[in-house]
């Protein structure tokens, strides 16, 4: 019984939302294709974070192994981490509040997804 009102207090789209942190950039499409028929706000919100934090990373990295200091690379992958964990975190508790830094940026920026 307990489960059963848990589950009627987690916001609609849980499910793509937490599919859109997981398997990188994969997971997003798939929680995109998840979310297309029922348009979910909370759904929505975290996919634009999930997508823009994995779209950073994915540009990034070839600039940071460019370099030829180990610690360039391992402050990228340090800050991706951390803000997708921060993100992940915020799917799982129901919470709709950006990552730091670019989550402001991420949701005026793929407003269409």
């Amino acid at each position: 019984m307990s489960q059963m009102s848990q589950n009627s207090k987690s916001p609609k789209g849980k499910t793509a939302t937490i599919t859109s942190y997981l398997f990188f950039f994969l997971g997003t499409i798939i929680a995109l294709f998840m979310n297309m028929e029922d348009r979910h706000e909370f759904a929505r919100f975290h996919i634009r974070q999930s997508f823009g934090l994995h779209f950073i990373f994915i540009a990034f990295s070839p600039l940071a192994s460019g370099f030829d200091n180990w610690m360039i690379s391992f402050s990228l992958y340090l800050f991706y981490t951390v803000l997708w964990f921060y993100g992940f975190i915020n799917a799982v508790t129901n919470k709709t509040q950006p990552i730091p830094i670019l989550g402001n940026f991420f949701q005026k920026l793929f407003k269409v997804l």
